[in-house]
Parts: structure tokens; sequence; C-alpha cells
């Protein structure tokens, strides 16, 4: 097979929501029998681009070629016929049916059920085995890790005749030992003739995976690269449009006394199931601790009762000035006037109000502090200047606070809620996915505050599903599973391999190995 035949070809490809140009005249080329990354910033354009190309979306102009063949794909189904498959970030499997179930849906091949279920079965065997894609064929989808189901979703779009396997976000949810056997079966994919397109934000995987990558910078593609001749230092200038410095610089911790004591918490919720089970740790002044953890695992209620959102079921929480137990609850006010700061892991569910301006989401929480309120009316202007000089020091673009929440990128909201729980200088900040859905140099920016915030003395408790963004930024890792803590390791002694072991509970099965 050449390698220089291709089995896509994008030509002039655009579309636009509105007002916003997603996709603008996009030229783009994949080789037959390749792994290709794309990258870009978010809303750079690449999911819209690979939705077009899938049929989820339908260019406004442009042409596409598949196997040097113009064709039409209006929907997923033209897609398919055409030899495009697609797992997308967030699986698309029936929860209740089994992993076979999922896998024959919409592609019966008879009326009676049963005879093509024998005929799927033998199959699947057989791609399973061509390409080290093992899962059970019985099993439940909501009985199987998170790793097996995105097994699934490849098996399923190889299953109905993929030829080319486009991912989004493939290792989001996945542990790092997960994400390596993914990528063993995407080259195995890629050795038998398959072409894999694969978009991500992580510059590591793209350097590891691909064997091209193009570069998306406001709905156009900037850069298209052979990955052997590029480093991520280029991807990421070619992505922001200037110098990025991956590299954080942080000092050694100088941890004063003890801020946060959880001892024996745990958490049951409404469904009686207990998220949280005996969790004990300390946290004190001017250290970072990050909690690690595969999502779902209980880190989020774990914030949600130390900012005073959930009670907890048992134990004892000793924040800063408050006491949490089962008897004594505390609310979220009751946590800021303690000068403990919170930004949640859900900026638009918890964090802001689309719908409200700017300075609006700048006061929300400390909306009744005497500066913004007069004996009857608001104070409007102190509100927006406020958030203006909150909008300096962040750099939070553009800079008017009377732009609703909801039109600033996903990374200008974030440093707008920073900016706000950040400026009060609390004793204790909680942050859940500081950098969820942020561009590489809003990224950066993030990182130096909260390292700067750990330096002024306050102990920052920091949950992140980003296990590099772990390491670098924090002092101690706890690693949570289960709802219990599995381990903790000094960051400067962590890896990817031993938290991810630690993330999937197999760190103790290998250390008696």
């Amino acid at each position: 097979m050449s390698n220089n035949q291709l089995a896509v070809e994008l030509r002039g490809i655009s579309k636009s929501f509105g007002s916003v140009q997603a996709n603008k005249n996009v030229n783009l080329k994949i080789k037959e029998g390749t792994i290709h990354g794309i990258v870009g910033e978010n809303g750079a354009g690449k999911s819209t681009l690979m939705s077009i190309l899938y049929g989820f979306y339908e260019a406004d102009s442009g042409e596409i070629f598949i196997d040097g063949k113009k064709v039409t794909i209006s929907n997923s189904t033209e897609a398919i016929k055409a030899g495009i498959g697609m797992v997308h970030q967030h699986f698309m499997l029936v929860e209740n049916f089994t992993v076979l179930e999922n896998i024959i849906l919409g592609a019966e091949s008879g009326a009676m059920l049963k005879r093509s279920v024998n005929d799927a079965k033998s199959e699947i065997q057989s791609l399973e085995k061509r390409y080290g894609l093992f899962v059970d064929l019985d099993a439940r989808i909501d009985a199987i890790p998170v790793g097996q189901q995105q097994r699934v979703e490849t098996i399923k779009a190889l299953y109905r005749g993929a030829k080319i396997l486009i991912l989004d976000e493939p290792t989001g949810v996945l542990t790092p030992q997960e994400a390596d056997q993914l990528f063993e079966i995407l080259r195995a994919l890629r050795d038998q003739g398959t072409t894999v397109v694969i978009i991500t934000h992580k510059l590591r995987e793209i350097m590891d995976l691909t064997d091209n990558v193009s570069v998306m910078r406001a709905g156009e593609i900037v850069a298209d690269l052979k990955t052997s001749k590029t480093s991520k230092e280029e991807l990421a200038e070619l992505m922001v449009g200037r110098k990025i410095k991956l590299e954080l610089d942080k000092s050694e911790a100088k941890p004063d006394r003890t801020l946060v004591s959880v001892k024996n918490l745990g958490y049951i919720d409404d469904s009686g199931v207990a998220r949280l089970k005996d969790i004990n740790f300390k946290l004190r002044a001017g250290e970072i601790l990050g909690v690690a953890g595969v999502s779902g695992n209980g880190q989020s209620e774990l914030l949600e009762i130390l900012s005073g959102i959930k009670p907890c079921s048992s134990g004892e929480v000793q924040i800063n000035t408050i006491t949490i137990t089962p008897k004594n609850p505390t609310t979220p006010k009751k946590i800021r006037d303690a000068h403990i700061a919170h930004v949640p892991e859900d900026r638009l569910r918890c964090g802001i109000i689309p719908k409200f301006s700017a300075s609006e989401s700048s006061i929300l929480g400390y909306h009744k502090d005497k500066k913004f309120n007069g004996k009857v009316l608001t104070k409007l202007e102190n509100i927006k200047n406020h958030c203006l000089e909150l909008m300096k020091q962040f750099d939070v673009r553009p800079k008017n606070p009377h732009i609703k929440s909801a039109n600033f990128s996903g990374g200008n909201q974030q440093k707008l809620i920073l900016a706000r729980e950040m400026q009060r200088s609390p004793k204790v900040l909680l942050v859940g996915q500081p950098t969820r859905g942020v561009d590489i140099g809003a990224i950066e920016f993030i990182h130096k505050q909260i390292i700067s915030m750990r330096d002024s003395g306050c102990a920052v408790l920091l949950v992140s599903g980003e296990l590099d963004e772990l390491i670098s930024l924090s002092d101690r890792i706890i690693v949570m599973f289960d709802g219990k803590i599995v381990g903790e390791v000094e960051a400067s002694k962590a890896d990817e391999k031993t938290l991810g072991l630690m993330m999937a509970n197999a760190h103790e099965k290998e250390a008696d190995e």
C-alpha cells in the first residue's frame, strides 16, 4: 500500500453557525494507512471539521474526497457507507445493553435477530483477534470499565466497515495504562491499513502516536507537519500564535500550619451509594495537594463537601475556622465568610450564570458585600469597576463587563471565576479541573496564578483529570479509587505510570508481583 494515496481530502471547507465562522476555507489531506493528528485551541474548529466529515454537519461550501472520489456526506449513515467511523468524546452506548447488543444495534444483518447475533458474533471475534480488541461480548456496558467501553465503540465502527476511524479526545477518561493500550490498538489498526484521525489537545500524545499533524487556529489550518520533524513547543506556538512556556517555574514549597484536616470522612448519596469512604488527609498553608483519580471516584463529592454544597454522612472536617460534621453541616456562604474560596469543576453549572453579564458573574457569592450594595439599590458603577479590575489582573478578554458571561470563551470564563475567587486572598483555595476545556495560552496563565496563591501562604486543594498538570503543580498527590484514598506520593517522585496504577487500584498487585 502506498502511503502517498490519500484516504481523505477536504477542499475549501467552510462552516458558520450564525455570526461565528467555525471553519474557513479548510484544505486538508490525510494519507491512507497513517495516524493523523489534528490539534488546536478550543474553538479552533477541529471537532466541527471532523463532524462535517462524519455527516453531523453539512459544510456551507467545499468538497470532500474519499479515496480520490468526490462524495456527498449529509448524514452519518452516508459517512458509514463511505467507510468512515467515529468514536466520540462521550460514548454513544446503551448502558443496560450487552457489548454485543451495542455493537450490532442499528446494523442487524437480517429480520431474524438470532441469525443476526450469530453472524455478528463470529465477525466481531475475528475483529477482536485481528486488532487485539478483546472485550467480553456478553457483559453489560455499565459493568465494564471506561477503557473497555471505548474498545466497544472502536469495534462498533470497524464492524460497520470503517476504513477511516476518527477519535475525538480519546484519552480524556482513561488511565495512562488504558491510554497506552489504546495507542497499541491504533498502531495495529494503522499497520493493517486503517487510516486513523485523532483530535486531541494533549501534545505529548500527538508526538508519541501520530505520523502527521495538522494545526488549526481560528477555523483555519495554519500548518501541516510530519510529526517527527516538529516539537511540542513548535505545535503550542502554532496553536496560539505566540511562544508558550510549557515547563512550569516552581520553587520548593514552604508548608506552614495545617488549615484542612479531614478525618474518617464518609458520604452516602440520595440513592444510598457510598461515594466517600473513610477519607483522611491534611493540607497545610503554603502547599498544593493534588487529587488524582478517574472521573467518578469521589473527587467531586469531596470538593462539594469541603465547599459547603453537600453535607457529610460521617467523619469530621476542620477547614480554616470551620468544623463540619453530620450534625454540624455548613453552607457555601459560611465557607466564603471563613476565607475559603472555591473554583467549581463545572463552571457553567456552578461558576457563572451564562445569561448574567460578566460584571454580575464577577460578584456571584459576594454580591451582598457592602461595597456592591447601597441601602436600596446595588452600586452598579462599583460592580462594573470591580469587574474591570479583575479583567485587567487576569487578562480576561474582551475587557467588557457588560458582555453576557455565555459569550466569553471557556478560557476567559474560567479566568473570570479564578479572578473572583483569588483576589480576596483566601486562606484555603479549593480548585476543581482548573484548565478543563481551556486553551493552551490560558493554561499557562492559570498555572502561574495557582502557584502564586501557594507562594502567598494559601493552602490549595487541586482536583484535576490531567496527570501532567497534577504532577507539575502539586507538592503532594493523593489518589482516589471507588471513594477511597488508595495512595499518596510526593509530586517530585510521581510519574504517570505510578499514578495510573493507583487510579486503577492495581499498584499493590503490581508491587506484589
